[in-house]
C-alpha cells in the first residue's frame, strides 16, 4: 500500500509545472546564446554567446534530472 501511495507522489511530482516552466526558460535562455553566434563579429560576443548557451543547458538539464528523480 505504501508503495503506491509513494508512487503516485511521485508522478505527482513529476508532472508539476513548474519543472516545465524551468525547461522552456532554459531553452530561451540558450536560444538568445545561439542567436548572438550569429548576428556578427562583436567584441567577447563569442564568449557571452557560449556562457548563455551553457547555462541554458544547464537549466534543462537539472529540470529533467529533477523530473527523471
Amino acid at each position: 500500500m505504501e508503495d503506491s501511495l509513494n508512487k503516485n507522489n511521485s508522478t505527482a511530482e513529476a508532472n508539476n509545472p513548474s519543472h516545465y516552466k524551468t525547461i522552456v526558460l532554459g531553452i530561451a535562455i540558450g536560444l538568445v546564446g545561439i542567436f548572438l553566434r550569429f548576428t556578427g563579429e562583436w567584441p567577447m560576443i563569442s564568449i557571452v554567446s557560449n556562457v548563455l548557451w551553457v547555462i541554458g543547458s544547464v537549466i534543462c538539464l537539472r529540470a529533467v534530472l529533477r523530473i527523471l528523480k
